[in-house]
């Protein structure tokens, strides 16, 4: 009696489990990270530019590409244009952006900076965490993450 119970308990348990991944309407395998690093990029960072999980799309701190330009707007633009490269390559848009976080070298910039982000997301616009820090990689004046969802 013992060992049909726990056959039946075995059965109960994946057929819960067949259930639940059908009901998520996923398949195991769009879980699976990919690197998106659109064509141009620069190769052998020892970091991915963006990583896409599922429905959801990390990408990593952007200066903009090549030789800084000069001042906040500039490279607000150019951070930010990297950024959409990213969104674009994979297959999302900026709307579908939540989560930003801005890393300035001077907060007194900030005016000239939210002049030219704001362009770039429509509304509503995604949640926004924005800090100074003691330095930034080339002497950058900005760096910009964000983070994507693909809602269906």
């Amino acid at each position: 009696m013992n060992k049909l119970l726990l056959k039946l308990a075995v059965l109960l348990m994946a057929l819960v489990a067949a259930a639940s991944l059908m009901a998520a309407g996923n398949p195991a395998s769009s879980s699976a990270k990919r690197a998106i690093n659109p064509p141009g990029t620069a190769e052998g960072l020892p970091f991915s530019n963006g990583i896409l999980v599922g429905n959801t799309l990390y990408v990593a701190g952007q200066e903009g590409s090549g030789k800084l330009a000069e001042g906040i707007g500039p490279q607000t633009e150019a951070a930010l244009g990297a950024i959409k490269k990213i969104v674009e390559q994979a297959g999302f848009q900026m709307s579908d952006v939540v989560s930003v976080t801005v890393y300035m070298a001077d907060l007194s910039e900030f005016g000239d900076m939210n002049k030219v982000y704001k362009t770039f997301f429509p509304e509503p616009r995604p949640a926004r965490a924005t800090v100074q820090v003691a330095a930034l990689v080339a002497n950058a004046r900005i760096e910009i993450s964000a983070i994507a969802v693909k809602t269906k």
